[in-house]
């Protein structure tokens, strides 16, 4: 249970610094901290979990990649599901509590995005369904390979949290144009069910294409990261 709830508050920090930088600072009048800010609030909201809890939990914080240490041989399928629910909980209440921070502010408008995730006309840079999915996909499967490349027992040890949330960090610099950045369906779930409408309607691929990338990374490190030749 520890760990669940664990996992739980973890994607919590998640949602609330990383979602929470787009929505009330990115733009904030003259000092805004722009998607630079926001790529790096996401890459440390991960970073400081990992030393905060990843010895509890092994801090997942996303549906994707526990579905892809699962296939990695590295998590048990028994609590899969648990550790999944506990990211949805904890994302959910981020968003809530997001909420209840931005709409203390006059002209608060949800319907305005609330750093969800979208492709389309709900794209930031108007970015097609195609692109949004490749991007999702590469995206995620790349952040399968680093975490399981950062965590294995050859790697340098201590280290791990550091390439993992520069490599959340980076991901975010290259895809936030397309699609806000999900990689994670926790994270776009916690804010879409407070927007409704076309979150919701979108909010498939968002969940669909993380976890393909999510298994396709684990896939491929499988295969590259064999000590056997």
């Amino acid at each position: 249970m520890k760990k669940y709830v664990a996992e739980s508050f973890g994607t919590f920090w998640l949602v609330l610094g990383g979602c929470g930088s787009a929505v009330l600072a990115a733009a904030f009048p003259n000092v805004g901290i722009g998607l630079l800010g926001v790529s790096l609030a996401f890459g440390l909201t991960v970073l400081t979990m990992a030393y905060a809890i990843g010895h509890i939990s092994g801090c997942h914080l996303n549906p994707a990649v526990s579905v892809g240490l699962w296939m990695g041989g590295r998590f048990p399928a028994n609590q899969l599901l648990p550790y999944i629910v506990a990211q949805v909980i904890g994302a959910i209440a981020a968003g809530g509590v997001l909420y209840l921070i931005a709409s203390g502010k006059a002209g608060f408008d949800v319907a305005a995005g609330f750093a969800s995730n979208g492709y389309g006309e709900h794209s930031p840079g108007g970015y097609s369904l195609l692109s949004a999915l490749v991007t999702e996909v590469v995206m995620t499967m790349m952040f399968l390979l680093i975490i399981l490349g950062a965590t294995d027992a050859r790697a340098p040890a201590g280290l791990a949290p550091i390439a993992i949330g520069l490599g959340l960090t980076l991901i975010h610099l290259i895809s936030i144009p397309v699609t806000n950045t999900s990689v994670n369906p926790a994270r776009s779930l916690g804010v879409a069910v407070y927007v409704g409408d076309w979150a919701l309607a979108q909010l498939w691929l968002f969940w669909l294409a993380p976890i393909i990338g999510g298994v396709l990374g684990a896939l491929v490190y499988r295969f590259i990261g064999s000590p056997d030749e």
